[in-house]
This record gives structure tokens, C-alpha cells and sequence, in this order.
């Protein structure tokens, strides 16, 4: 039966498949069989209740200072500790080996766009007439960079959009950019999980910093008796028990019916009547039914609307950083409030400054006058030259 499920495996690493990169990076996987602890060369059965493989590797070509490319591993598992100096040893050798086995041609390599993966084995024989059998896929490596606008990652503001109105989106984001207790109440978990990320990706370039669980387990249903902010999502089910429970002031969001079932009262307030209103005409834009869009088209637009909301309110912050002769920086807080013309503006950043999000966003822009946040960073200075034409025109 073990000699079958060798068979078994060797027939499943001989599938070959193309992959294409951007660089010439190739890497390689070496899966020798598994032996009992502390007795090396000696093969075991996954049936015996052993693990089938003593080691899995990932060796890459490494290119050297002279241009060369040489094997080297990247990846080991498991990493063994307490061994004792034979052992050691012995494992030393082995790991030396199994690089030049992976790629005995690393030499003549030189980068590549495109590569045919290939399986091989090769046995290794110690000094005691032993022998470890690696099985060998090799595969070019594909080369991976996140986008400049990252943050839209794994969002769906369709999925908002579709169970609350504009206006209620607004209140919400009000109160999570105040870092206020927010409950979200859906049947379905995609829908709880999906709003609640929704509605965290609304306040880039700033990110929440209190608790977040987008779904609450049964068990943890006093998470909404906590007096720090948090952002939850809890079944529907739930409901009577989460009324009860002794919660300070929170905004408890129903979104199987599309309605705010408790309040504080003021989230009509809390945003610049302005902005509000131009947010809310994008908004209404982008739900309307006759504009049929992609999730991707639906994401840049509403996202488009919320940076465009902070580039107004706070965009000028750079130019509040004083920088020392050590290259450190230190926010005028005073001054950047003051900065700002409009009185239900400024009366918005006084509360906004105070909260962990902002002071957050504040200590590490002081750490480097490089912008952490390039797509933000570049709504800026598009923000900015659209105002200067409109001056010069």
C-alpha cells in the first residue's frame, strides 16, 4: 500500500504546467520522504502514522555580485532545533546538497520570461550507504506588486450600496470617522463581513484602530458592553440579546432592512453641509439603477468621493509638519486647524485630530517626508493643480 501511494505521488509530480514572470527569478521545491525522528535514512510509511517527508525546501537561483547565479534556500521546513552534533552535522550536509541536486545546471542560467515547469528526482547517498530520495519541481517565479490605490482590496462598496441609502452611509461614515460604537446586524455572514469592510475602506487614508470583528461569535456578544470604540457585525438572531445588554451609546445599523434602529442623534451634524451634499450626489449617482457598473467601476467611484471628502478637509497637513535637523517631524496641530477657512470644517478637525486613526496617520507622516500614502498623496497635488487652473483661467 505505501509502495502505491509513492507510485501515487511521483504520477501527480510529473504534471507539467507554463507559467510567465516578469523576472528571471526560478525557484524550486525538493520533497524528500519523511524518516522517524532521530533515525535519518531510514524511510517511513504516511501509514505508520509518520510524515511522509523529512523536509520541504524551496531553493531559488540567487544572482551573485559577479553576475553568476548560484541555488540557494529560501524556504525550510521544519526548522529543527536541540539536535544533537551528529545530527547537526548530518543536516548540514544534507541542506548543502540539496541545492546543487535542485538546479545542477544553475550555472548557465540567466533570466528568463518564460519557463516549462519540470519534476525530477535525484537520491542522495551518505557515507553509510544510506539514501533520501528528493523529489524536485522547478518553476519560474512570478514577480508580484500591489497596485498604488491598494486599499481597495477585498472591498465591495456595492455590497453597501445595495442594502443602505446614501444619506444612512453618510451617517455611518460620520460616526466611524468620530471613532464612535458601531453595530452592524445581518442574517448572512458575506453580507455582515462585506459591509463592515465597506464601510472600514470609507475612512482611507486613515484606518480604524479599535476593535474590529466583523463577525461576533455568539460567545463573544459582550464585546458590545465595551467602552472603547469598536466596529462589529453580530447575526440578526441576536438581536434582543445585544438590546439588552448595558451598552453605552452606540449606532446600531439594521442591514436587512436598510434602517438605523439606535442613534446618538447627531449624525446629521457631524459633516460640513457642503461636502455632505456633494457626497451625496456622487453617491446617488453611482447607485442610480440606469448606471450599470463593474464592481471595480463602483469602487473607484464611491472611493473617489470619500478621498476627495479628506483631501478637502485635511489634505493641507504636510504643510503643518515641522522638520528638525535630525530629519524627525512634529505636527502643528494649532496651526493646521487654524488653516482651515470654513467654521463647520474646522469645528469637524478639532473633534477628528483627537482621534487614534488621525494621530496614527500624524506619527508616521513625521517619520519620513516621503508620503506613506502615494494614492493619496497624488489626490492631493491633482486637488491643488486643479485649483490653480481654475484660478489662472
Amino acid at each position: 500500500m505505501a509502495s502505491s501511494f509513492g507510485n501515487f505521488l511521483r504520477r501527480s509530480l510529473r504534471r507539467t504546467s507554463r507559467r510567465e514572470g516578469k523576472d528571471g527569478s526560478s525557484a524550486a521545491e525538493n520533497i524528500p520522504p519523511r524518516v522517524p525522528q532521530g533515525k535519518l535514512g531510514e524511510r517511513s510509511s504516511v501509514f505508520s502514522g509518520q510524515f511522509f517527508f523529512e523536509y520541504l525546501v524551496v531553493v531559488s537561483l540567487k544572482k551573485m555580485a559577479d553576475g553568476h547565479y548560484e541555488p540557494k534556500i529560501t524556504y525550510q521546513f521544519p526548522k529543527r532545533e536541540n539536535l544533537l552534533k551528529g545530527q547537526k552535522e548530518e543536516e548540514e550536509r544534507l541542506l548543502q546538497a540539496i541545492p546543487l541536486f535542485c538546479f545542477p545546471d544553475g550555472n548557465n542560467w540567466a533570466p528568463t520570461t518564460e519557463f516549462t515547469s519540470e519534476t525530477f528526482s535525484f537520491v542522495l547517498t551518505n557515507v553509510d550507504g544510506s539514501r533520501k530520495i528528493g523529489y524536485c519541481r522547478r518553476l519560474l517565479l512570478i514577480e508580484l506588486t500591489r497596485p498604488v490605490d491598494a486599499h481597495l482590496e477585498h472591498v465591495e462598496f456595492q455590497a453597501l450600496l445595495q442594502r443602505l441609502s446614501p444619506h444612512l452611509i453618510l451617517h455611518i461614515f460620520a460616526s466611524a470617522m468620530l471613532e464612535r460604537r458601531l453595530i452592524f446586524l445581518a442574517e448572512e455572514l458575506s453580507v455582515l463581513s462585506q459591509c463592515i469592510h465597506a464601510v472600514a475602506a470609507l475612512l482611507y487614508p486613515f484606518t480604524w484602530a479599535h476593535t474590529y470583528i466583523p463577525v461576533v461569535p455568539e460567545c463573544l456578544l459582550d464585546t458590545v458592553c465595551c467602552p472603547t470604540p469598536f466596529m462589529v457585525g453580530i447575526q440578526m438572531r441576536h438581536l434582543e440579546r445585544v438590546l439588552e445588554q448595558p451598552m453605552e451609546e452606540a449606532l446600531i445599523v439594521d442591514l436587512c432592512e436598510g434602517k438605523i434602529i439606535r442613534a446618538v442623534g447627531d449624525e446629521e451634524e457631524i459633516l460640513p453641509g457642503k461636502l455632505q451634499n456633494e457626497m451625496l450626489v456622487s453617491l446617488n449617482r453611482h447607485n442610480n439603477n440606469n448606471n450599470v457598473h463593474t464592481s471595480e467601476q463602483v469602487n473607484a467611484l464611491v472611493s473617489e468621493a470619500f478621498v476627495h471628502f479628506f483631501v478637502r478637509l485635511v489634505g493641507h497637513y504636510a504643510s503643518h509638519i515641522k522638520w528638525g535637523r535630525s530629519g524627525s517631524g512634529s505636527f502643528q496641530e494649532r496651526a493646521f486647524c487654524k488653516a482651515i477657512a470654513s467654521k463647520s470644517c474646522r469645528r469637524l478637525v478639532k473633534k477628528f485630530v483627537k482621534t487614534n486613526m488621525f494621530s496614527l496617520f500624524i506619527e508616521e507622516a513625521e517619520k519620513s517626508r516621503i508620503p506613506q500614502e502615494a494614492y493619496f498623496q497624488q489626490k492631493i497635488i491633482e486637488y491643488h493643480e486643479q485649483k490653480k487652473h481654475r484660478r489662472d483661467s
